[in-house]
Parts: structure tokens; sequence; C-alpha cells
């Protein structure tokens, strides 16, 4: 068994889609109209075959109360790994992105909290190899 897809709700699939290919870097795999929505979804250039990410959105009445509540306590909905955490810090910092959490060592991993602007806190982190 491997994951396959996973997916983060969103506020708006436009302006995620372009958050998540034009700053965070991934690329777009498919979007395919799906009544008033879309079934889209982003890949990491690293890997195009690999697992995707679907930009779900938020529509469904559960979504919203449960995401402000993860949001109000810092908590991220999911990691992404980056290869220097600092380094990808300063890049996304210089693109405007909003961090909850600079760069900081939790045992043998580092990450940060970013704001993906649809919602979301996003953790970045770098472990070792």
């Amino acid at each position: 068994m491997k994951i396959n897809m996973t997916s983060v709700f969103v506020s708006d699939q436009h302006k995620a889609l372009r958050f998540y290919t034009e700053v965070l870097g991934f690329v777009k795999k498919h979007e395919v109209p799906v009544g008033e929505y879309l079934w889209l979804t982003v890949v990491s250039p690293e890997d195009p075959e690999g697992p995707e990410l679907l930009l779900e959105p938020d529509a469904h009445p559960a979504v919203n109360p449960f995401r402000s509540a993860l949001v109000k306590d810092g908590i991220p909905v999911t990691q992404f790994a980056v290869a220097d955490v600092h380094a990808e810090f300063r890049r996304l910092r210089d693109l405007g992105v909003r961090f909850t959490q600079e760069p900081m060592d939790a045992g043998p991993v580092t990450v940060a909290v970013l704001d993906d602007t649809c919602g979301n806190l996003i953790q970045i982190a770098t472990t070792p190899e």
C-alpha cells in the first residue's frame, strides 16, 4: 500500500492553484470540471508520477469549523519535505509568504509553518537523511 493522493481544503481553487504552483513550486497535474468545482491536483516536479495533492473545495459545512480550530491552535494541516528549511523559508518570505512559525529545530528535524492564503497552515520540514 502507498499514498496515492491526499487533499487540502481550500477557500478558492484558482487562488490555491496559483499559490501552490507559482509560489510553492508544485506542478498542475489534473484540472477537470466537476459541477461548479474542479478536480484539481498538483504534484512535485521532482516526482511527477508520485502522490498528488488535491486542492479540494471547502464547501462541506464541517470543513471551516475544523480548519478554523486547527489554525487557531497553530496546527498545520499537512507537511511538505524540503531540502533546507532555512533556505526555503528565506525564498518564500522574499515572495511575501506569511509564516506563523519561523524555522526551528525540533529534535532531528527542522520545521517552519506557513499560511497558504487559502485557509490552511502548512509545515515545511527537513529531516536528516
